[in-house]
């Protein structure tokens, strides 16, 4: 039996979505267990390019069984829109993806008020995706949620009208405009009986998996530090991110996990506002053009930024990461040398990332090591002798720092451009 949890080691974007795909091809079960639709996993594979925000990566793997955990938060209309992408492109998920009935909902009012808030603060904004994952997980924790398990008690309707009272107030003393209780209520019964034959109680077949000795495979939805306690608050996410989480949001105890896996970009990118120690703002730099990306939720500009390795270092010891899948290294060929952030300091005084909080950590000064690059096309490489040795060099300086081993190297977005060490 194994339990594989596959975390990002940075602000989200590392490549989990294919890291998690060609991990899939041993798992029986592939699960979410936290997050919602605000985090996108791009899957390149033989199937097609996917980008999918609530269905786990390893679905294409067809001996697996995809589950979302109660600790996730669901928009039906995009589950309901992944769910017909996927079987329309041959993967095919009816009867082998089941989610819990435990789940939250994400209501329209919840998208709304996302907005408004963000406006509202101004210049302060926090930069959130405006999908509602905020003020859906504060209703989670505040007793105002609504799960699937209203549908079948049958209180879904009472609880409704109770949160539209309340959440109009709201809306309309932020200048938004209210929602009818007649639309939303038969919009949602609409999205409940298309779901229904999906709904499933996974504590079960969770627990009989685990007897069984079945393997899992864990994905995380965002990154390290967009945690809601560990992350560069406020600028982190609704949820927990890293893999206790999936004690909560699955119903795995942590005793069981066997492995995890840390996806790691071989530079650094985050999506919004919020500290980059080693963000790279010469936007016309050549640096700056080759590590520039587009996110896969949001549409939005990635801010980019040299490796930082206390970062990673920091995402090791607080997940108890044991390998390291290094992605992305193929987009450092051409660079004549590479800065790498090594340790940070603070009025010349050295200071980990944890003894300062987002505030502060916009002031700390990163300490760069400079390394030489290379030339050479990689990606094409499917053994880590067919790299560069300064390439080879670079995988071995990150798993030395880190002290976590690097087993797997991605040169390349394809599920089958991966270097297994």
């Amino acid at each position: 039996m194994t339990v594989i949890a596959v975390i990002g080691s940075q602000w989200g974007d590392e490549g989990k979505g294919k890291a998690v795909d060609f991990l899939a091809e041993r798992a029986d079960y592939v699960a979410r267990f936290n997050g919602g639709n605000n985090a996108g996993h791009t899957v390149i594979n033989e199937f097609g390019t996917f980008k999918i925000h609530l269905v786990p990566s390893g679905i294409f793997a067809q001996n697996t069984t995809g589950l979302i955990g109660g600790g996730v938060v669901v928009d039906p209309a995009v589950l309901i829109e992944e769910i017909e992408m996927l079987n329309k492109s041959g993967v095919g998920v009816d009867g082998r993806l089941w989610v819990s009935p435990r789940s939250h909902l994400i209501m329209p009012y919840h998208k709304i008020l996302d907005g408004l808030y963000e406006e509202a603060k101004g210049a302060g904004a926090t930069g959130t995706t405006r999908r509602g994952i905020g003020p859906v997980f504060a209703d989670k924790v505040s007793y105002n949620g609504i799960r699937w398990t209203d549908f079948a008690s049958n209180i879904f309707e009472q609880r409704l009208q109770i949160q539209l009272e309340l959440k109009n107030k709201i809306i309309a003393a932020l200048g938004g405009d209210g929602l009818k209780y007649e639309s939303v209520r038969d919009e949602y019964r609409g999205y409940y009986l298309k779901l229904k034959p999906y709904l499933k109680e996974l504590f079960s077949l969770v627990q009989d998996g685990l007897k069984a000795g079945k393997n899992f495979l864990l994905e995380q939805a965002m990154g390290t530090f967009l945690d809601t306690d560990w992350g560069t608050y406020p600028f982190v996410t609704a949820s927990t991110t890293i893999p206790s989480a999936a004690s909560a949001g699955l119903g795995i105890p942590p005793k069981y996990l066997t492995q995890v896996i840390g996806v790691t970009k071989a530079y650094t990118t985050r999506v919004g506002a919020g500290p980059l120690p080693t963000e790279i703002h010469d936007t016309e730099s050549e640096v700056y053009k080759k590590f520039g990306e587009v996110a896969a939720t949001t549409g939005r500009t990635r801010r980019v930024g040299w490796l930082d390795l206390e970062l990673v270092k920091t995402a090791a010891q607080l997940s108890g990461m044991t390998e390291i899948c290094l992605t992305k290294l193929d987009v450092l060929s051409g660079l004549n040398e590479i800065k790498v952030c090594t340790r940070y300091e603070l009025s010349c005084d050295p200071i980990r990332y944890a003894d300062v909080d987002s505030y502060g950590l916009e002031k700390i000064e990163p300490i760069y090591q400079t390394v030489p690059g290379w030339s050479e096309d990689i990606s094409r490489a499917r053994s880590f002798e067919e790299l560069p040795v300064n390439a080879q060099n670079y995988v071995k300086m990150v798993e030395e720092a880190v002290e976590v081993p690097v087993k797997w190297v991605g040169v390349g977005p394809e599920r089958e451009a991966t270097i297994r060490r």
